[in-house]
C-alpha cells in the first residue's frame, strides 16, 4: 500500500480549473476533504492519551511499530513507482510533475524512518513483514501505460490512505499527528483527475478501459489489506477491539463499507463507472 493524495487546501487548483465540465469540477471540489471525513468525538482512551503514555502497553508499542513500518514501506514504495511512472509522461513537464511529488513521497518516508529510530526502533527491521505483500501488489497492478499509472496512485493508493485513517482516529495523539502528517497532500489527486478526464474527454474509449483497472485495483487493494494485517498479531488485536479503542467486528464492515464510498466518489471524479 503506499498513499496517493487528494488535495484539501481548500483552494481551487490550476488542475481544478483544467476540468473539463462544470460537473467535473463540482465533484472534485468535493473531494478535496477526506472522503470519509465526519466530525470527530472527542478522544478518549489511548487516543487521548500521548506516545509516553500509550507505549506502556507492549501490544501497543508493537502495534503501532507495525503501522509505522507499514507505512514507511509504503512510502518507500511510492517514491519509486512515482520515479517509474515519469519515464510514462508523454511530456517533460508532466515528467517534472511526477518527480516533484516522488520526492514529497520520500519526504514521508524519512518522517516515518525518523520517527521509528526515535521510538528505539530500527526502521528495516520495522518495514522487513511488509516488503513481499506490497511489493507483490505492486507487481500485480503494474501499469501498462502512462493513464493507468495515474489512476493507480489516485484510487489504489487513496484506498490505503483511507484505511490508514481510520486506523489514525484510535491512535496516541504523538503517532496520529505523524500519521496524518505524512498521509497529507503530494498534489497527485488533481494531477491525475486533470490527465485522466482530459483522455477521456479525447478518447471516450479509454474510460471503459479505465474502469476496469480500477475496480481490479480497488479489489486488489484491499485484499492485500487483510493479509497484511492477518499476518501481524498485535496490529490486528489493535484494529479488532484488542488494544487502542479497536474496531468491534461491526465497526470493521461498516469501515470497508466507508472506503468502498470514497472510491465510487474518486472514480466519479475521475469520470468513470464505479
Amino acid at each position: 500500500m503506499c498513499v496517493g493524495r487528494i488535495h484539501r487546501n481548500g483552494v481551487m487548483s490550476p488542475a481544478d480549473q483544467a476540468l473539463p465540465s462544470p460537473d467535473g469540477r463540482a465533484i472534485l471540489r468535493f473531494m478535496e476533504t477526506p472522503d470519509n471525513a465526519t466530525e470527530a468525538p472527542a478522544p478518549t482512551g489511548i487516543a487521548a492519551q500521548d506516545w509516553a503514555t500509550a507505549s506502556a502497553e507492549p501490544q501497543y508499542r508493537a502495534a503501532v511499530v507495525d503501522l509505522l513500518g507499514a507505512l514507511a514501506y509504503g512510502e518507500l514504495a511510492a517514491f519509486e513507482r512515482l520515479a517509474e511512472d515519469a519515464k510514462l509522461a508523454p511530456t517533460l513537464a508532466d515528467k517534472a510533475e511526477l518527480a516533484k511529488m516522488a520526492s514529497a513521497e520520500f519526504h514521508h518516508f524519512e518522517q516515518l524512518t525518523d520517527r521509528l529510530t526515535a521510538i528505539d526502533t530500527e526502521p528495516t527491521a520495522a518495514m522487513e513483514p511488509f516488503a513481499k505483500a506490497l511489493d507483490d501488489f505492486h507487481r500485480q497492478t503494474a501499469p501498462s501505460d502512462w493513464l493507468e499509472g495515474l489512476v493507480k496512485a489516485y484510487v489504489g493508493d487513496s484506498i490505503a490512505s483511507d484505511f490508514y485513517r481510520e486506523v489514525a482516529a484510535r491512535l496516541d495523539s504523538d503517532t496520529r499527528s505523524l500519521v496524518l502528517a505524512v498521509l497529507d497532500d503530494t498534489g497527485h489527486g488533481n494531477f491525475a483527475v486533470e490527465k485522466v478526464r482530459a483522455a477521456i474527454e479525447a478518447d471516450p474509449r479509454v474510460g471503459g478501459r479505465l474502469a476496469l483497472w480500477a475496480r481490479r485495483l480497488m479489489g486488489e487493494a484491499l485484499s492485500q489489506a487483510q493479509r497484511v494485517v492477518a499476518d501481524r498479531d498485535a496490529l490486528s488485536t489493535m484494529l479488532v477491539g484488542g488494544v487502542a479503542d479497536g474496531f468491534d467486528l461491526a465497526e470493521v464492515g461498516r469501515m470497508f463499507s466507508r472506503i468502498t464510498e470514497a472510491h465510487t466518489k474518486r472514480m466519479a471524479a475521475l469520470g468513470l463507472a464505479a
